[in-house]
């Protein structure tokens, strides 16, 4: 007998349909899915050895869980997923408020239509896309809105008394019966209305407005929040903690290549872009090192994270830069430059939170100095390492490029150069092809010029030159010179 064919609560005894819980039925379709070696949770890069065990752990127990962690953590999305461990359909009494189960209702509506009607009471059947509510907590959400509340109009209308249990108006956590219910950021909901989850989620029963209902509601609640001490939020009150089976930690991707996966993953792009528009696998690796220089960044506040969405909007800031230039010079293609990382500063800005020194220094200067950072982390892994105490009479790696520049030699990269322009350019500094080919080889010349700029950048990051922002571009003279000049 199909699903369809279910109709009525006498059809569907006949089924041998047999009740479950929604913790026990998340729990059952988890032991399937690990058992035939099937992906539990999907697009979660960097969580396969970390978060994904540990939830899985938790809805094997039966757990109510937490998900704590910095923003930009894929927190909800992970929340979101745990619908695909749900069954299908489910039977519901048809009109339920709280789909209450034909074979087990606990709604007074429930119980007296089937009382009434028997094995002729309707059943519909509830898909588990519909099985998933999420609120997110704000100061101003009540315990109305969660739990519920004494409604007069449906008082009048079905000309109740105000002591009848049918006058209660039910909140987001009981029409979730059976379902899953997500409450993001729970340290932003008011101390009180967390004190009204308690009876919720350890005694299963809901106290409004002097009712006093015992309500088997079986409910998955999973709650996100971020550390209690971030900024100026509140706190998870320490009974609800303790009312909460698992308490799950989340955390940034480990290392670059785990960053760019979620970068490629994320990333919204112009399908065009992919074919006029050339991205070193260098670039990719700078641009997720920023990410990493900012959450150990003294002018960042460690507190408050530095969400991966910075990453994912700043490559399509790159991206966009890049197709703006193109648009501009009548090439037909073109590859990323460092210079296009001017572009992603508006990406960055809006995605860090300062401490006073950064405050004092601006946002902008703030991302440059990451950029720069950046530069300075991944230099050694291409080229030779550069000390920060050198013998005077010895003879560096750098000298001859050094020396070009300090001829009273400057080159300004203007943002808006053609491909055959900038090529030209950077061919016209003497010293750096042979450093490039020195240690890199013969390689695509998009990857050379791209090498090119980032040994350049590379040395005024380590002092050795020094770079000036314009409106039109970048300026590099020799340091030294620049000094003097300035006497």
């Amino acid at each position: 007998m199909t699903i369809k064919k279910i109709k009525t609560l006498g059809a569907l005894k006949a089924s041998g349909y047999e009740s479950i819980s929604v913790q026990d039925e998340l729990a059952r379709n988890l032991r399937q899915r690990l058992k035939a070696g099937e992906p539990t949770f999907s697009g979660l890069i960097g969580y396969e050895k970390t978060v994904i065990p540990d939830v899985e752990r938790a809805l094997l127990s039966g757990h109510n869980i937490n998900l704590l962690g910095l923003r930009g953590q894929a927190k909800t999305r992970l929340a979101r997923q745990m619908t695909g461990l749900l069954d299908e359909w489910i039977p519901v009494v048809q009109g339920s408020e709280i789909n209450d189960d034909p074979l087990n209702p606990i709604s007074r509506e429930a119980q007296e239509k089937i009382a009434e009607m028997g094995d002729d009471t309707p059943v519909e059947w509830l898909h588990r896309d519909d099985r998933f509510f999420e609120k997110l907590a704000t100061p101003d959400v009540t315990v109305a809105d969660l739990i519920g509340d004494v409604d007069p109009i449906k008082a009048s209308n079905l000309k109740l008394s105000y002591a009848d249990e049918r006058v209660i108006h039910f909140g987001m956590i009981p029409r979730a019966h059976r379902c899953i219910f997500v409450l993001n950021e729970l340290p932003d909901l008011q101390a009180r209305i967390q004190v009204a989850l308690f009876s919720i989620l350890q005694e299963k029963e809901i106290q409004i407005r002097g009712f006093k209902l015992r309500f088997p509601i079986e409910t998955q609640i999973i709650f996100t929040a971020n550390p209690e001490d971030y900024t100026n939020r509140g706190s998870i009150v320490t009974p609800l903690k303790d009312r909460i089976g698992s308490q799950i930690l989340t955390h940034y991707p480990h290392n670059r290549e785990i960053a760019k996966a979620i970068t490629a993953q994320e990333t919204k792009l112009q399908r065009h872009n992919n074919d006029t528009i050339y991205v070193p696998e260098l670039a990719k690796d700078l641009l997720e090192q920023i990410g990493f220089e900012a959450r150990k960044s003294e002018y960042v506040d460690a507190k408050s994270g530095v969400s991966a969405r910075m990453s994912i909007t700043a490559y399509e800031n790159l991206i966009s830069t890049a197709e703006h230039r193109l648009l501009q010079s009548g090439d037909e293609k073109t590859s990323i430059r460092l210079g296009d990382f001017i572009g992603v500063i508006p990406a960055i800005n809006g995605k860090i939170e300062l401490v006073y020194e950064g405050e004092q220094e601006g946002a902008e200067q703030i991302s440059l100095h990451l950029i720069n950072e950046a530069i300075k982390t991944l230099f050694p892994d291409f080229f030779t390492k550069i000390e920060k105490l050198e013998k005077a009479d010895e003879k560096g790696p750098y000298d001859a490029l050094l020396s070009w520049f300090f001829s009273n030699n400057e080159l300004f990269i203007s943002d808006d150069l053609n491909e055959k322009a900038y090529q030209s350019l950077l061919d016209s500094v003497a010293g750096t092809s042979e450093i490039v080919e020195k240690h890199m080889g013969s390689l695509d010349p998009a990857d050379h010029y791209f090498m090119v700029e980032f040994l350049i950048w590379g040395l005024e990051a380590h002092k050795k030159l020094n770079k000036y922002r314009t409106f039109e571009g970048f300026q590099f003279k020799d340091a030294l010179g620049s000094f003097i000049s300035g006497l």
